[in-house]
C-alpha cells in the first residue's frame, strides 16, 4: 500500500523501511532455501530492487532526482568508491564477489523512470518490453550469483520473471490504478469490454473477470515456458528457482475467490497448492 516513507538525510527511504516487507514477498522467501552466502547476496539484490521500487512508487517530491541519487551510488560502487545509502553499501560486496553487471541494475532504475512518464500500455508486447526492464534483470542477477548466467538460462529466466511481474500487476490492479497507472494492455481491455471504471467496481464486472483470467493464463504460460530452467541448475539453486515459480503459480490460484477475482483484495495462498507447485517446478515442469 502507498505510504509516506521515512527518509534518510538524502531523502531516500531508510534501509529498515526498504527491507520491512522482505518476509512477506516471494523473492526473500524462496531465497531462504539457499545457503548463507547466496542468501546474503540475494538479499542485497532484493534490497536494491525494493529501494528503487519504493522510490518509483511511493516517494514524495522529485522521484527522478531520487532515482538519480541511487544511480550515483551505483556509479560509485562500480568506480570503487563508497556509496552513501546503507542498502547500496550492502550491495557493494555482492557486486564485487559475484561480478554482477551494472547494466542489470540500471535497467531496474530505467523501469522506474518509465513509470513516472508511461501510465498505459497499448499491447501485450509493450508490457513484455517493460518486464525486460522491471523484472528480467533480477533473474539475470540471481543467475550470476549462482555462477550459472548463460544466454540460454537467462532467456528462460526472462520468461519466469515476466510471468511473475504480470502476476504482481494482477494482484495490484486497484493499487496501481490509484497511482494513475494501468498495466493491463489496452487492446485486451477493449477485447473484453473492460474500462478503468471496472477496476473499482463492487462486485467486479464479468468483463473484468474475463480480462483477469485471460492475463492470468498468459502468466501461467510464461512460467511454464521458463520452468525448465530448474533442471539446468544444481540442487540448491534449483530449489530456489522452484520456489519462485511455485510462489507465482500459487499466487495465481489465490487471486480468485471461487471463480471470482477481487481487484481490491490480496490473494490467499494454499500451502498444499504451493507444495504441489513446488514439486512440479523442482523437476522443471
Amino acid at each position: 500500500m502507498s505510504a509516506v516513507l521515512p527518509r534518510t538525510g538524502a531523502g531516500l527511504p531508510s534501509e529498515d523501511v526498504v527491507l520491512a516487507q522482505a518476509g512477506q514477498e516471494n523473492f526473500p522467501v524462496a531465497s531462504a532455501l539457499l545457503g548463507g552466502r547466496e542468501r546474503r547476496h540475494l538479499m542485497a539484490i532484493y534490497g536494491f530492487a525494493r529501494l528503487v521500487d519504493d522510490v518509483g512508487d511511493e516517494a514524495e517530491g522529485d522521484r527522478g532526482a531520487l532515482l538519480d541519487l541511487i544511480e550515483t551510488d551505483l556509479d560509485h560502487i562500480y568506480a570503487g568508491r563508497a556509496p552513501a545509502h546503507a542498502v547500496m553499501r550492502n550491495l557493494t560486496a555482492t557486486v564485487r564477489a559475484c561480478r554482477l553487471p551494472d547494466s542489470a541494475f540500471r535497467r531496474l532504475i530505467a523501469a522506474n523512470r518509465r513509470d513516472q512518464v508511461v501510465t498505459r500500455y497499448e499491447t501485450f508486447a509493450q508490457l513484455l518490453d517493460y518486464c525486460q526492464l522491471s523484472a528480467a534483470p533480477v533473474g539475470e542477477l540471481v543467475l550470476h550469483v549462482f555462477g550459472r548466467a548463460t544466454p540460454a538460462r537467462i532467456a528462460l529466466s526472462d520468461r519466469i520473471c515476466a510471468g511473475l511481474q504480470i502476476i504482481e500487476h494482477l494482484q495490484d490492479v486497484a493499487e496501481d490504478y490509484s497511482r494513475g497507472r494501468i498495466y493491463l494492455p489496452a487492446e485486451d481491455m477493449a477485447r473484453f469490454g473492460c474500462g478503468p471504471a471496472d477496476f473499482g467496481a463492487s462486485p467486479p464486472s464479468p468483463a473484468y473477470h474475463g480480462l483477469v483470467a485471460f492475463e492470468a493464463q498468459r502468466a501461467r504460460s510464461l512460467l511454464s515456458d521458463g520452468a525448465p530452467l530448474a533442471r539446468t541448475l544444481p540442487l540448491r539453486p534449483r530449489l530456489a528457482v522452484a520456489g519462485f515459480v511455485a510462489g507465482g503459480r500459487s499466487a495465481l490460484g489465490g487471486l480468485y475467490r471461487g471463480d471470482r477475482h477481487d481487484p481490491g483484495g490480496r490473494p490467499t495462498r494454499s500451502r498444499r497448492a504451493f507444495a504441489r507447485a513446488f514439486l512440479q517446478a523442482a523437476v522443471g515442469r
